[in-house]
This record gives C-alpha cells, structure tokens and sequence, in this order.
C-alpha cells in the first residue's frame, strides 16, 4: 500500500528551488531517510509532504487523496510530524506535554482519559522517560526534551511518522534504540517512516530508502543498498567519503 506520494514537486525558498519534478511514492513498511548539505531544504520537504505547507508545484497525496482536501484533524490521525525545534519556554509538564500527542483523537473540548494516559505513560516508557511525568519541560536536559518530544509523537498514534532529526542531542545509545524502535514499527504495522538525519551511517542501518537532496533542484532516491554509495555522498556533500569495509560491517568515513 503507497501511504504517501508525490508529483512533479517543487519547492521554492527565497527565489532558490530546492526541489524540482519530484516524483516518489512512500509504501508500507518503508523507512526512508532524508539526506543532504545544511540549506538543501530537507525540513522544507518534510514539512510539504506532512501537509505542513503547500508544494510551490505538483501535489501531494495521502491514500490517493489530495492532501488539501483532508483537514488538519484528519490528517493528523494520519501523519505525526516530530519538529526540529519546541518552544520549551512555558511551563509545562511532561505528561501534559506527551498527553497533546491524544488531542487529534479527542473529540473538541474532550479532557483525556484513562486511555489516553495509558498510552502517554507506554511512550514514556520507550523513550526512557519514565518518572519524569509530574516534572516540567524547562528542567529538563536538550536530550531529554527530545525524548518527551518523540513520546508525543508514538502517543499520537499515527501510521505515518515524519521525523526533523530525531536524533539531535540524543547521545548513542538513546539514537540507536529510538531509530530502532521506529524501524521496527514500520516493519510490524505497515507503518511509514520519513527522517531528516545527517548521519549516512544511521540512514545505511535503519532506513530501507533513502533521498538525497542537493539544494539545487536535483535529487535522487531509491533502495539504500543501490542509492547510498561513497561516490553519491562525495557528490552530495562536495567532500570526498570513503566506504570501509571490517567484515560484513562498513560504514562511511569522511576522507
């Protein structure tokens, strides 16, 4: 089943187009990873495929269905968007702040319920976030705060999850157990995953596809195994890569 997909896009930003002619249909079970230098305009295409803004040219669809024609509460059963940056300012708590992840599913003006808080302590959990529920977001860790961040997001339920660099100010062991944990999800469910990452590493170890985006119109996907080579990434980045192998492990090194 293609959950998303996309036609003759474009994006344009200040007068640059970004993105020309994209063509791409998103399926079940894919994890796709979103590449490419700082300015190409990876947050910008996440954002128009979420149906956060619109496509400057082309369309976007979810099911078959014209993304304009489904209104936001809709769609946001749908399509879970994980930002780059939260407004951590205000005095919130955690489990208010995972809970925010149910308001799509409520009807208007609904308190939570027993449900709903049920979900909210499980994604804590997967985040390692258990026993912060009473604390407030402003005394959290950056680290920490990604990880409240995501649990709204799994709290919201959604089959689609598009993700702004998930990882920024995780350390190791919370990147590879959270990319893990989505991978899995998607695989299990049928689910589609769509991340913004700048490390090929993780994008070659959890991602089925991936898009490359140069910033300057072009771009390229497909499978990893035919679309993520050392040659595509010296081009993409304009910095060699070298590929090293140490047995069936390899990853990519800057030269």
């Amino acid at each position: 089943m293609t959950w998303l997909d996309c036609r003759a896009l474009d994006i344009v930003v200040a007068g640059r187009t970004l993105c020309r002619g994209l063509d791409a249909a998103f399926r079940a079970g894919e994890v796709w990873g979103v590449l490419g230098p700082n300015g190409a305009g990876k947050t910008t295409l996440l954002h128009t495929l979420a149906g956060l803004r619109a496509p400057d040219s082309g369309r976007v669809r979810l099911k078959e269905q014209p993304l304009p024609a489904i209104d936001a509460r809709a769609r946001a059963r749908s399509i879970g968007v994980l930002l780059q940056d939260h407004d951590a300012a205000l005095p919130v708590r955690v489990l208010d702040t995972v809970l925010s992840g149910r308001h799509p599913h409520l009807p208007r003006l609904a308190w939570e319920g027993p449900e709903d808080r049920r979900l909210a302590t499980e994604a804590l959990a997967v985040v390692d976030m258990t026993g912060t529920e009473a604390r407030l977001l402003s005394t959290l860790s950056g680290g920490e705060r990604r990880r409240v961040e995501i649990a709204a997001l799994i709290t919201q339920q959604t089959p689609i999850c598009c993700l702004d660099e998930p990882t920024a100010h995780l350390d190791m062991p919370h990147q590879i157990g959270l990319l893990s944990w989505f991978s899995e999800q998607a695989r299990r469910n049928g689910g589609l995953v769509i991340t913004v990452l700048h490390d090929p590493n993780l994008v070659a170890r959890f991602c089925t596809h991936v898009l490359l985006l140069s910033g300057h119109g072009d771009s390229r996907q497909g499978p990893v195994a035919e679309v993520l080579t050392a040659g595509a990434l010296s081009e993409l980045f304009g910095y060699p890569v070298r590929r090293l192998q140490d047995g069936e492990n390899s990853c990519f090194m800057p030269v």
